[in-house]
């Protein structure tokens, strides 16, 4: 009876995406047109959402240059060139985020380091309830490599999202890290021909497409609810005094 249950569940699912964008940002260190193995694994998310009509993009953030630092356009701080700010809309315009990267030395590479300072420099932008400019928006990670770390990785990248205002679902990250020390990565071919490492992977292959769905659930559930209640999260009306029931801290 419960098999049958879930079964009907998702059968009877007919939910549209098809007004919902998404954007995946591979922080792999290779430029284009080298091969990623992160660009490999990212493929099943954006096969995934493409078949469900969400309107997809895609970035390979080191093809660009981005300046460092934790304002939205560096050339206003000194540097001589910055192409973040049209990166910039193309996060703002999105519903899902998707942040792929690998590990490298037990961490998130350095490229996806550098786009999470610059999301953070847009964390005191407000939308137009007066919430920080991330609000009403999911994100996700996935993360592959040759050492341990997924969760490791992962905890970090959500954190930060969460952190600027994104709303992380339930299993937002998955990964694929293989065996431990060199050897073949994710989507290399095998040796003997049979096909390529990982993509019979189960458990990457269970959690990558739960990881995806849950994010155009969460996406089409905010979105149908114009995103995030305002009560209690407005920095406008905190600016302006509203206090939203929190207690004077010189009557408690």
């Amino acid at each position: 009876m419960l098999d049958q249950t879930q079964q009907k569940l998702c059968d009877d699912n007919q939910t549209d995406f098809s007004d919902l964008t998404a954007l995946t940002i591979n922080c792999t260190l290779k430029p284009s047109p080298e091969g990623s193995h992160t660009d490999k694994l990212l493929g099943v998310v954006e096969t995934i959402l493409a078949r469900n009509d969400v309107a997809l993009d895609q970035v390979r953030l080191v093809d660009h240059d981005i300046a460092p630092g934790v304002y939205p356009d560096m050339t206003e701080h000194g540097a001589a060139r910055d192409d973040w700010p049209a990166i910039w809309e193309k996060v703002r315009a999105a519903d899902i985020l998707v942040v792929g990267t690998p590990i490298w030395l037990g961490e998130k590479s350095s490229v996806c380091q550098r786009l999470i300072e610059r999301l953070y420099a847009h964390s005191g932008q407000t939308n137009d309830k007066g919430q920080y400019v991330f609000y009403g928006k999911v994100g996700g990670c996935i993360v592959t490599g040759n050492e341990d770390g997924i969760k490791h990785v992962g905890m970090g990248v959500l954190y930060s999202l969460q952190h600027v205002g994104y709303t992380i679902p339930p299993q937002a990250d998955a990964g694929w890290i293989g065996e431990a020390g060199p050897g073949p990565s994710y989507g290399d071919a095998k040796e003997d021909g049979s096909g390529y490492v990982g993509f019979d992977n189960d458990f990457t292959r269970r959690n990558t497409t739960f990881m995806t769905w849950n994010l155009m659930h969460l996406a089409r559930m905010l979105k149908d609810a114009g995103g995030i209640p305002a009560h209690g999260n407005s920095v406008e009306l905190w600016k302006k005094g509203r206090r939203f029931d929190a207690p004077n801290p010189e009557y408690r």
